[in-house]
């Protein structure tokens, strides 16, 4: 069964494949009208503008924290009853170096404040932030899908390993706009989110 949704959607398949091609397309209207000018740089509200941006014409929720705990396989993203603790605390990190910048993209990622699309919207959020404070972006071109999921899954742990797949991909290519759709057109989704019970944890 698809997410509850405003295309009237019932098939998770369909849901995706629309998704991705309004997701798509808002991203690119964000760069265009740069709409980023008007966005914290760094911060939970910035991203849920991002967010809001990209699934409004899809989720009730888009921009909104989740209201359920989700686990990936075995992994399990921060606890609701945690979560804004969490954000805030991610709010207060540095990011004033390139290893600052992929710590809080890391505790982000954890956190997974959204119901969907956090991958989608976090990336954004992190070139965003690379952009204003050490004038870089990622080429998203550049990384291999599943190295990149990998070593997000490991990062939690240990994040030496994502920090050299993406230090290899940086850019100064800043302000092109086939490199930042060289991003939103590399696939790196997250999928598999199952709902939980906070007893269950």
């Amino acid at each position: 069964m698809a997410l509850e949704n405003n295309l009237g959607l019932t098939s998770s398949a369909d849901l995706a494949r629309e998704e991705e091609r309004i997701s798509k397309k808002k991203a690119a209207q964000l760069f265009d009208r740069k709409l980023f000018d008007t966005f914290d740089v760094g911060t939970f509200a910035g991203l849920a503008e991002i967010h809001q941006y990209l699934f409004e014409d899809i989720f009730d929720f888009a921009g909104e924290i989740r209201t359920v705990n989700l686990a990936k396989g075995n992994f399990h993203f921060a606890p609701l009853m945690y979560l804004q603790a969490v954000l805030h605390n991610i709010d207060k990190m540095p990011q004033s170096t390139f290893d600052e910048i992929v710590e809080k993209y890391v505790e982000m990622n954890i956190a997974h404040p959204f119901r969907e699309g956090n991958g989608r919207s976090t990336r954004i959020w992190l070139d965003h932030i690379l952009k204003n404070e050490i004038s870089k972006v990622v080429d998203w071109s550049k990384v291999d899908k599943e190295d990149y999921l990998l070593a997000m899954e490991r990062s939690p742990i240990k994040d030496i390993e994502i920090k050299h797949i993406l230090k290899a991909a940086l850019t100064d290519e800043i302000n092109s706009r086939e490199v930042y759709m060289k991003g939103i057109d590399h696939s790196y989704y997250y999928e598999g989110y199952t709902t939980f019970k906070t007893e269950e944890l």
